[in-house]
């Protein structure tokens, strides 16, 4: 016998309210139409559900057995009903996310730590890349946010650029390194440590070989080339070695006493981190909502870094 889940989800109401009135509020329909439907099932299954003359409403054994089937269904609903919220308000789904490993690993990943936190059910599937690839992944629509370094004019009017950290570096070292200690360093004290390259194909490493000639060094000794940023900050830390670095990823492991920066001036990079996105495209409610987490998150360390 196959019976219609509607009048099992309207009998399962009935009975967890307590009474036809209270069962149909609970439903948003109304008491005519669902007495009909009970009456229905009762001529479907041909036995009573609920006992005669009695107030309030009491369930037959088959009645009541019948509403634990509704209930699931009713239980069902309502966590589906709940799903669709969650969805609009950008409290669960997925954002795919990329980023450059150097600020995606010092800074962002913390970011995107905090922003879970406060929504669990909202899953971010984060890869790596520099921006040709990352622009070419948003075009194609297979990501939907990369946070990277660019020069706002290399991006073409088919991608949105919102900028939420201007570019710095800073030649970084270890806390305790040599250098740190001096009140003042001198181009030529420089030169006399190893240094760590970045990867040749990262703008990370167009920015070293951009300051070191702006400032005038010509021959370093390149101890370490590549790596990831925690391969990075253990070489550094466990040597004299120094390294050019984005501030803001310096910032970040200052505060946990393992980096710092010289107190040396070097010319800014022309890029600024920001996140890029794809014109006229929808995003979803909950890579918005991240979005805008993200743009919250670097205003303030924005004004921490300022004030450092």
């Amino acid at each position: 016998m196959k019976l219609d889940p509607r009048h099992l989800e309207i009998l399962a109401a009935i009975v967890e309210a307590g009474g036809l009135t209270e069962g149909s509020v609970l439903l948003g329909k109304s008491q005519p139409s669902v007495s009909r439907s009970v009456s229905l099932l009762e001529d479907r299954v041909g036995e009573p559900l609920f006992l005669p003359a009695r107030r309030p409403l009491q369930p037959t054994e088959l009645g009541l057995s019948l509403a634990r089937e509704g209930q699931r269904i009713l239980d069902a609903g309502r966590h589906a009903s709940r799903l669709v919220d969650e969805y609009r308000q950008g409290l669960a789904g997925a954002v795919r996310v990329a980023g450059t490993p150097i600020f995606m690993d010092g800074v962002i990943s913390s970011v995107i730590a905090e922003f879970q936190a406060e929504h669990p059910n909202v899953r971010i599937d984060q890869s790596y890349g520099y921006p040709a690839d990352l622009l070419s992944q948003i075009s194609n629509e297979t990501l939907d946010v990369a946070i990277l370094p660019i020069r706002p004019a290399d991006v073409s009017e088919e991608y949105e650029f919102r900028q939420i950290l201007p570019g710095r570096n800073v030649i970084a070292c270890r806390i305790g390194h040599p250098l740190a200690r001096k009140k003042e360093v001198k181009l030529d004290d420089i030169t006399n440590y190893p240094w760590i390259a970045p990867p040749a194909n990262s703008p990370l490493f167009r920015d070293l070989r951009n300051t070191l000639d702006g400032i005038g060094v010509r021959d370093l000794k390149i101890s370490f080339t590549g790596g990831s940023l925690s391969a990075v900050a253990n070489v550094l830390t466990g040597s004299d070695s120094l390294t050019v670095l984005p501030f803001s990823v310096v910032f970040m492991m200052q505060r946990q006493n393992t980096l710092t920066s010289l107190p040396i001036k070097i010319g800014d990079p022309d890029r600024h981190l920001g996140c890029v996105t794809l014109c006229d495209r929808i995003m979803s409610p909950s890579s918005s909502r991240f979005i805008s987490f993200v743009e919250q998150k670097f205003q303030v360390l924005d004004r921490l870094i300022c004030n450092a």
